[in-house]
């Protein structure tokens, strides 16, 4: 249905567009020799234009590049910015902190710290938590509790799914069924087959298999996949993976860095879900780097319980900035003041409608694609039906596609999570920014099939 030359020529055309709009973006691109990919973090090489945008300012849903130009922004930081852009809340909380107060890091807690952990118990349910800078050492600190508390060396993850950088998730189905290295995975300390098993996301009967080998401590999740395009639960299949897990000793880390979308307490809280550990990061802190783990009454307990393990000082769970005064100042003004249930209600209206109008475009133009939502957060992908699995989502991928597809609506002040196609709605964003993408998106639809 896509002539492939056409859309090769639209792609060279829109990269010249871009080079031509964004010239300041790329003397700094160009200058910057002392950093490794010439970028802050090398991730940020993945763009479909040739060179980053750089930013100059952001606020609410707009970001404001180097050459002056002004954009929609449904990326938000790929969810760290899910409050908006420096939510003024939030930046006034860090500002009486840092300013006021005093103290950026001390190795002691605050008052917030308590507020915090009794309303991420109140929204997701877990009765005991422990912060980090990043829901990356959140998962490996929970990984490494759950090891001890079950004598198990194992972690159990879907194939694609997202855990940050966390070594044992880097794993996928292979060809046999069984468990290979990710593709892409560099340095990796030890074959992961040796820290991790694997299972399709919707495949109880893969997971069953895998656990029976009696060596998985804890199944770690996301209740639905994120960062291969959204793919959802299928009914059933969640509350599958619970009864599993338990009857197997198997204990489950829910991860909600991503599915936070879905509501006030994420997936948790709107599938009435029960895992042992939950993890969050990113969006919690508005921006601020922070990340939190909980532990369920009963497994807090197991772990206090044990005299044996040094979860105070060398345990290999916690780091000196982990906690400070301002990631949970900025936690509990987030929490509090912008990332409300009146927030979260609005925003998941604005995806809804965003969800309907690409919908629409796919089915004006006969186009085998599908789009998902998961609560503010909504995504299409070049497949019908909607991916199943991680695997099923890899397999529709189509870079040349996504990048078309990315840089003309970069070009008229539109931006996508760089990754995949991806919008997320902040409380800041409006209907009539729904409403330029899909003008936007209609004409890139145009042109391309004619």
């Amino acid at each position: 249905m896509i002539d492939r030359n056409r859309l090769g020529e639209l792609l060279t055309r829109e990269r010249a567009t871009y080079a031509d709009l964004h010239p300041t973006s790329a003397r700094h691109y160009a200058d910057a020799t002392h950093l490794f990919g010439r970028v802050p973090m090398t991730w940020m090489n993945k763009n479909a234009a040739g060179f980053p945008l750089y930013v100059e300012r952001a606020r609410d849903s707009r970001v404001w590049d180097v050459d002056g130009r002004e954009h929609v922004d449904f990326a938000l930081g790929d969810t760290g910015a899910m409050a908006g852009h420096s939510p003024r809340p939030t930046v006034d909380a860090v500002h009486r902190r840092m300013s006021e107060l005093g103290g950026l890091t001390t190795m002691l807690p605050t008052a917030d710290a308590e507020w915090v952990g009794a309303e991420l118990t109140r929204r997701f349910g877990l009765a005991r938590w422990s912060f980090s800078l990043t829901a990356t050492d959140a998962n490996r600190w929970a990984i490494r509790l759950v090891r001890a508390l079950t004598g198990r060396p194992k972690i159990l993850v879907n194939a694609y799914c997202y855990h940050g950088s966390v070594d044992e998730s880097l794993i996928v189905v292979g060809p046999d069924g069984e468990g290979m290295m990710r593709p892409g995975n560099v340095g990796a300390p030890v074959d992961v087959t040796a820290t991790s098993r694997v299972a399709e996301f919707n495949d109880l009967e893969g997971l069953e298999r895998q656990l029976a080998h009696g060596d998985v401590a804890a199944v770690l999740m996301e209740p639905a996949l994120t960062n291969i395009g959204i793919v959802l639960p299928e009914d059933g299949y969640l509350a599958g993976v619970r009864e599993i897990t338990r009857r197997h000793g198997t204990l489950l880390i829910i991860d909600e860095t991503h599915t936070f979308s879905a509501g006030p307490g994420g997936a948790t809280a709107l599938w009435g879900l029960e895992p042992d550990v939950l993890v969050i990061g990113k969006a919690i802190g508005g921006g601020v780097p922070c990340g939190a783990y909980g532990l369920s009454d009963e497994l807090a307990s197991r772990a206090e319980e044990r005299t044996d393990l040094d979860l105070v000082d060398m345990g290999g769970v916690g780091g000196t900035l982990a906690g400070n005064p301002v990631s949970v100042a900025a936690m509990r003004a987030t929490l509090e003041h912008v990332l409300t249930d009146e927030a979260f209600a609005r925003m998941i209206e604005t995806a809804t409608t965003f969800t309907e109008g690409v919908q629409a475009a796919i089915d004006r133009h006969a186009l085998p694609w599908s789009v998902s939502q998961l609560g503010a957060r909504t995504e299409y992908r070049f497949a019908s039906p909607a991916p199943r699995n991680g695997s099923e989502s890899a397999a529709a991928a189509d870079e040349d596609l996504e990048d078309f597809l990315h840089v003309y609506l970069v070009n008229r002040g539109i931006l996508l999570t760089p990754f995949h196609n991806m919008a997320l709605m902040a409380p800041t964003t409006t209907v009539a920014d729904v409403q330029r993408h899909h003008e936007v998106f209609e004409a890139a639809l145009t042109e391309l099939l004619g």
